[in-house]
């Protein structure tokens, strides 16, 4: 038998389709073709629908066994595809390719109507639903619709409650593994994405895209009622429900109801007292992120957001948000009971315990109540002593931001607020009042002059028995 095997190895074989490069298998339904026959077979479940391949522990079924084996990395937690240059690992190698583009500052795919970039095509493709308006997906339990899939799957679990994933140093659940990810990174302190501009880092990257258009200033998403343009879908979202009124999220233990989920976490944490965001500057804790974030701009003095029409600088865009409705005159938030019309929604809810009576903060020490969270802050600053806000230029510290505002015009001189009778400028708006007082005073002393002038005129015959006759003219 050698010989014969011997004499056949030095003939020539014949050649397999991979060896060539040829495709020999052909889809019959479609027409594309294979290399191998087990591709081929995996390749028409697509059109028979059949997905043989099971998941042992969640029961999830897939058309390829490559895609089991992808799935159950979710389960195992294995991630083999890492980072030469920041040491990060991934499930996927797709999911190394984009990440690897946040190093090179690649971004292949451009959108044909705006010119933006992206760094993975699925971006771009959920971008440009953005100028088309299509919603693909939508919620089978109340339809609302959505852009990406991704944004369904986070919406579906306010259906049902659903959170999975526990932190393993705080015990928080969370409904999605990526947002526990991204929670897990507040008790590491890690920060891995930059700016390229301004140097500043942050813990996902979606922040990171959002904070990048406070430098370039783009608004993609448009309110289609009123025009108002946002740099968040989030905030296009929320902003929407002024005018529908629709408030979707209830509180357990007061039933009061907010717009956006994120929101209601906040309002919970009233009731339960829970502050797990601290600065480490001062140690003051806070309900939410964006809480501290803002608060450490005291101590960093950053004004991040500028009013385009009087070039006013701000912490934070809500507050430049509702700074620019001095300028438009906007009021969209209205009180049911008597009409009146406010700036700010949190002014329209401080308006309404006129009418309820209600003041739900208390102080602690002295029992005090409040109908404002902010104004029980600033009282029990009378029982700690503390002055969080500190002038960058003289060091003087104050209780109240308003106050720290007050004391900076000493150094810049602004004097914002004018007489309209002799124009006048003042520092202050109740410097403006007493001002005001001085006109009104000055009035009353030339009716009294011009009275007193008139009474030197009669003769004594006007004046019968010592009382002043006022004549008729």
């Amino acid at each position: 038998m050698k010989p014969e095997f011997r004499r056949r190895s030095l003939g020539k074989s014949p050649q397999t389709p991979a060896a060539t490069g040829s495709k020999m298998y052909h889809c019959s339904d479609c027409g594309e073709s294979f290399t191998k026959s087990h591709h081929l077979k995996d390749h028409k479940q697509i059109h028979t629908g059949g997905k043989p391949y099971y998941c042992g522990q969640c029961g999830k079924s897939f058309t390829r066994q490559s895609n089991l084996q992808i799935h159950e990395r979710i389960h195992t937690g294995e991630k083999p595809y890492y980072c030469g240059q920041c040491g990060k690992s991934f499930t996927y190698q797709s999911n190394l390719q984009q990440h690897k583009r946040i190093h090179t500052g690649e971004k292949p795919y451009h959108c044909g109507q705006c010119g933006k970039r992206f760094t993975c095509q699925s971006h771009l493709q959920i971008h440009e639903r953005i100028h088309t308006g299509e919603k693909p997906y939508h919620c089978s339990q109340c339809g609302k619709s959505f852009t990406c899939q991704t944004n369904l799957q986070i919406h579906e679990p306010i259906h049902t409650g659903q959170k999975p994933y526990y932190c393993g140093q705080c015990g928080k659940s969370f409904t999605y593994q990526s947002n526990l990810q991204q929670h897990e990174l507040i008790h590491t302190g890690q920060k891995p994405y930059h700016c390229g501009q301004c140097g500043k880092s942050f813990t996902q990257q979606s922040h990171l895209h959002r904070h990048q258009r406070i430098h370039t200033g783009e608004k993609p998403y448009h309110c289609s009622q009123c025009g108002k343009y946002f740099t968040r879908q989030s905030s296009l979202q929320r902003h929407q429900r002024i005018h529908t009124g629709e408030k979707p999220y209830h509180c357990g233990q007061c039933g009061k109801s907010f717009t956006c989920q994120s929101a209601l976490q906040r309002h919970q944490r009233i009731h339960t007292g829970q502050k797990p965001y601290h600065c480490e500057q001062c140690s003051k804790s806070f309900t939410c992120q964006s809480h501290l974030q803002i608060h450490q701009r005291i101590h960093t003095g950053e004004k991040l957001y500028q009013c385009g029409q009087c070039g006013k600088n701000f912490t934070c865009q809500s507050a430049l948000q509702i700074h620019e409705r001095i300028h438009t005159g906007q009021k969209p938030y209205h009180c049911g009971q008597c009409g009146k019309s406010f700036a700010r929604q949190s002014t329209l809810q401080q308006h309404e315990r006129i009418h309820t009576g209600q003041k739900p903060y208390h102080c602690g020490q002295c029992g005090k109540s409040f109908t404002q969270l902010c104004t029980l802050q600033q009282h029990e600053r009378i029982h700690t002593g503390e002055k969080p806000y500190e002038c960058s230029q003289c060091g003087k510290s104050f209780i109240r931001q308003s106050h720290l505002q007050q004391h900076e015009r000493i150094h810049t001189g602004e004097k914002p607020y004018h007489c309209g009778q002799c124009g006048k400028s003042f520092t202050r708006q109740s410097a403006l009042q007493r001002h005001h007082r001085i006109h009104q005073r000055f009035r009353d002393q030339r009716a009294l002059h011009s009275h007193q002038q008139s009474e030197d005129t009669l003769t004594p015959a006007d004046n019968v028995g010592g009382a002043i006759l006022v004549q008729v003219r």
